[in-house]
């Protein structure tokens, strides 16, 4: 299903809790698509600002995700790196609607520009 304000990237069961999954988009850039513990579901920028590390490659805990080159922190909520670590991932609403995930369009396409 595709609105013009969401995009439906499929059901939510497809993605495993404490997993992640990519969505390319235009640019040849990503969007991570996280699953955490409890259920909820969060979108950012597959790129920690740090090195640019893959997220969607990290551990994802609670609602953090952990970068697989260096470790850094990010918030799967805020997209804000943590503890003593700076920087920000561009986060992407998504919302969940009969089971499917959708996530912003404008938001997910203005992100990654």
């Amino acid at each position: 299903m595709v609105t013009a304000d969401w995009l439906d990237i499929g059901p939510v069961e497809q993605l495993p809790a404490l997993g992640a999954r990519t969505l390319p988009v235009q640019g040849g850039e990503e969007i991570a698509i996280f699953r955490c513990a409890n259920g909820d579901v969060y979108a950012l920028v597959n790129k920690c600002p740090h090195k640019q590390g893959p997220l969607s490659q990290g551990i994802v805990h609670d609602t953090t995700v952990t970068c697989p080159l260096h470790n850094w922190r990010i918030s799967l909520v805020s997209g804000q790196a943590l503890g003593d670590d700076s920087g920000c991932v561009p986060t992407i609403p998504v919302k969940i609607d009969g089971g499917r995930i959708l996530i912003g369009r404008k938001e997910a396409l203005a992100s990654v520009s």
